[in-house]
């Protein structure tokens, strides 16, 4: 399972890009211009980078220099687009992207391509620096998914996960039933770590807020702040 980043200025076309990662088990978060990927790439390194070329304020060309530049070009990067030429596929390549797919996308061809990408391994002179690495045993690194402060008002012990729960799903069973039941799990925490806050879990989770609620909707879970009754 990887956290992928779609940028595109087509909302159609994010959409489905999500809808068809997300069956396929991966955590999903849409930008729709260069402003939106700098902030979730701020965040976050994500895994995987679906980069459009074509975009209104900034195109992707420019934003892969830009992170190339600053040496946040630490994760794979596949550029897309349906109007782009040849020159325009190989300077993308030459700066740092690792593939190329032409729209329309055929799922065939989305598929392979991610698999190939996350494979690669891709350094960058930088990345010890910027990221987070999972087995990093120096202090001091930066580690951007855990280093955002809980509020004052969180002392409920919610913040531990149930590893009993996690332990009890079942594996005889189809994959979708049990990633549906690991996710109930985890979004469960990261609701009452957050307590209930949208917006925060949006970011623990790197979910895009419409996404996040619709996940939830699907899974059963109930979004809604919990009421203390004896107030």
């Amino acid at each position: 399972m990887a956290r992928i980043l779609v940028v595109d200025d087509e909302i159609g076309i994010r959409e489905l890009l999500s809808e068809i990662l997300y069956d396929e088990g991966h955590t999903v978060e849409l930008a729709e211009n260069a402003a939106q990927a700098r902030a979730a790439r701020l965040r976050s390194r994500p895994d995987l980078v679906l980069l459009d070329i074509w975009m209104p304020d900034t195109d992707g060309v420019s934003l892969l220099k830009e992170w190339n530049s600053q040496g946040l070009l630490d994760m794979p990067v596949v550029m897309m687009s349906g109007h782009a030429t040849v020159d325009t596929a190989v300077e993308a390549t030459r700066i740092g992207a690792v593939d190329f797919l032409e729209k329309p996308i055929t799922l065939q061809k989305l598929l392979k391509t991610i698999s190939s990408a996350l494979a690669r391994p891709v350094v960058s002179p930088m990345a010890a620096s910027t990221v987070s690495i999972p087995d990093q045993r120096s202090t001091g690194v930066n580690q951007p998914l855990t280093t955002t402060p809980i509020s004052a008002g969180h002392t409920e012990p919610v913040a531990e996960v149930d590893n009993s729960k996690l332990g009890s799903i079942p594996l005889d069973q189809p994959l979708r039933e049990a990633r549906d039941e690991f996710e109930r799990i985890y979004f469960e925490y990261h609701l009452g770590r957050e307590n209930h806050s949208m917006t925060r879990v949006s970011e623990k989770t790197g979910l895009e807020r419409t996404h996040l609620y619709r996940k939830l909707k699907q899974l059963g879970i109930d979004s809604s702040r919990k009421r203390n009754t004896n107030q």
